[in-house]
């Protein structure tokens, strides 16, 4: 669309938290509700993305121009009316979490083994929640107390928060790297780093393969996205 705005800036709000203004008018989500975080950092970062996109009045701009708008329009409309949704969803993951399967090639099990291994030891002693792991790729069945006791680690979050979590957590394919994230025992790169171990590890035998470089490209901006938005609502 056409950029039709000459200024964005963040302001505060006179019923609390903060706004952004494009000329004056509230930047507002699809339904009309006016975009609104009580996070001050955030508001400023929407408002720096809004001043750049379509570069002056008249350019072209995209919605991918704005991350950061759209991830909190996602936790304002879509999370807040019911985070329930959201807490269920992500829990799911814990069913069949990554750092969970091994590889039946020997080299790989053992790599997988000291680089996940010790994320699933903090799961545990963290939030009470040992996970059961197999080689192979068959479903193993979860504890029942400890998918649980990830619900309510995820539950905890505040809706942005859980935004943030329900980009990263598909991502990495992984909840507990997830919530290592979000408990800043792993940064965005590392966590997408152990996410991606097995496809890293068979590319130094056999090389590169563009499709999986791109998709995995695409997952490291997703996972970027949500490490930033979780400093900005934590600043």
């Amino acid at each position: 669309m056409k950029r039709f705005w000459s200024h964005a800036v963040a302001v505060p709000r006179p019923e609390g938290g903060h706004a952004v203004l494009l000329d004056g008018r509230p930047l507002r989500l699809p339904g009309g509700v006016p975009l609104a975080t009580e996070f001050a950092p955030l508001a400023e970062a929407i408002a720096t993305e809004w001043q750049a996109a379509g570069g002056e009045k008249g350019g072209e701009m995209s919605m991918e121009d704005v991350p950061l708008t759209r991830l909190l329009g996602t936790a304002q409309d879509r999370i807040a009316p019911d985070p329930s949704a959201m807490v269920a969803g992500l829990a799911k993951y814990a069913e069949t979490d990554l750092l969970c399967y091994r590889a039946e090639d020997a080299a790989l099990a053992e790599r997988q083994a000291r680089e996940w291994q010790p994320l699933l030891d903090w799961a545990a002693e963290a939030h009470g929640a040992p996970l059961t792991i197999t080689a192979g790729l068959m479903p193993v069945a979860q504890p029942a107390k400890s998918l649980k006791a990830l619900e309510r680690a995820i539950a905890v979050h505040e809706v942005e928060e859980l935004a943030a979590l329900g980009l990263a957590v598909p991502a990495l394919g992984s909840l507990v790297l997830g919530l290592a994230l979000s408990a800043g025992r792993l940064n965005g790169q590392e966590a997408h780093r152990l996410a991606v171990l097995d496809e890293t590890h068979q590319e130094e035998r056999w090389g590169t393969d563009a499709e999986a470089a791109h998709r995995r490209a695409r997952a490291a901006a997703d996972i970027d996205l949500a490490e930033r938005f979780l400093a900005l609502v934590r600043t």
